[in-house]
């Protein structure tokens, strides 16, 4: 599976940016994908996820602003930034995960390209 994250770009605070995602593979429509989030000096933390039936989970930190959402006849996933704050600032990139009840887990394979997102204040 390849991944090619787009749509990042400086936004001052308050904006909002439109992530997408177009992932390769004729399967696609049964993947659970999720967007993670890598900043300076910090570790990558899972931002949001959406199962292959179209049920989300966010973060904490950003539920209320973000969308997660997902076009299968593109093979595309999005990831809707509103409200956007100085420590939103990151590399964000999309991954297939693996999702059983609650725990959300990575699936094997590479990251493939980030996006970068940065916020001014």
């Amino acid at each position: 599976v390849q991944l090619q994250a787009s749509g990042g770009g400086l936004v001052q605070a308050g904006g909002s940016l439109r992530l997408s995602c177009v992932v390769s593979g004729s399967t696609f429509s049964t993947y659970d994908m999720g967007w993670y989030r890598q900043a300076p000096g910090k570790q990558r933390e899972l931002v949001a996820a959406i199962r292959s039936g179209g049920s989300t989970n966010y973060a904490s930190s950003v539920k209320g602003r973000f969308t997660i959402s997902r076009d299968n006849a593109k093979n595309t996933v999005y990831l809707q930034t509103n409200s956007l704050k100085p420590e939103d600032t990151a590399v964000y990139y999309c991954k297939r995960v693996t999702w059983y009840g609650s725990t959300i887990s990575l699936y094997p394979g590479s990251w493939g390209q980030g996006t970068q997102v940065t916020v001014s204040s």
